[in-house]
């Protein structure tokens, strides 16, 4: 029962010495993410439908 103790007390530990991010900079990690993932699907849909135009005009 120590060992899962000292393993727990040894997790508080650890999550104490964490930087965790303020709220502003959240927001700005976050809306980084969700930029970059409309930017790729935009360019992806792109690459489709230039593959979809070559692949009509080989047939």
């Amino acid at each position: 029962m120590s060992k899962v103790s000292s393993f727990f007390s040894s997790i508080k530990k650890e999550m104490q010495k964490v930087k965790w991010p303020s709220k502003k900079e959240m927001i700005k990690y976050s809306v980084t993410t969700i930029t970059f993932i409309i930017f790729f699907a935009f360019f992806f849909f792109g690459l489709d439908i230039v593959f979809a135009y070559l692949k009509s005009l080989v047939n």
